[in-house]
């Protein structure tokens, strides 16, 4: 049965609304990278290190983490809070990413290949995520948070650098007057 008009209205009302919340992300993530007075490729390896950690399930250590390695690594610590920060506006979609996670890590650690059970409801018990037994379930969305993100940080590096070349040309071309 076809939906009424004015639910499909109030349906477009509300995916342009969610649309406006990503593009007004987008441009304050954009805006705060283009303002940080270093290199492109340290801001964009920043980028690169943010995007990177913000698909680990390591909820809590994320930020932490791409601060340490940015400073190892001599890149922009800001950008890698940035990055994180931007991939956390995603959190409702967390619990799909992290199964999909979950699915290709376990299929690349399981010997034969294989994809692991079905999750459902009754076998779920959240006593069972706090104790040693959570390393069976981090380790593999580990290794599959690093097969998804590592390209996207990879794809990410290249779009921030042209994004911050681009600014810190305008920058140069049009200097405010002091």
């Amino acid at each position: 049965m076809p939906r009424p008009f004015s639910q499909g209205v109030a349906y477009f009302k509300q995916m342009s609304r969610l649309s406006q919340f990503f593009s007004l992300q987008y441009k304050r993530v954009k805006h705060g990278l283009t303002q940080i007075r270093d290199t492109p490729h340290a801001i964009a390896g920043g980028v690169a290190i943010g995007v990177l950690f913000g698909f680990t399930p390591l909820i809590g250590f994320k930020t932490l983490l791409a601060v340490l390695v940015a400073w190892l690594f001599r890149c922009s610590k800001l950008s890698a809070v940035l990055a994180v920060t931007f991939h956390d506006i995603l959190l409702p979609l967390a619990p799909f990413f992290l199964r999909w996670q979950f699915q290709i890590g376990f299929f690349i650690i399981s010997r034969p290949h294989r994809l692991p059970a079905k999750l459902s409801p009754k076998r779920f018990h959240f006593e069972n995520y706090l104790s040693w037994k959570t390393l069976h379930v981090l380790w593999p969305t580990f290794i599959g948070s690093v097969v998804i993100g590592a390209p996207i940080a990879f794809v990410a590096y290249f779009l921030a650098l042209e994004i911050v070349k681009r600014a810190q040309a305008a920058r140069a071309r049009h200097p405010k007057p002091s």
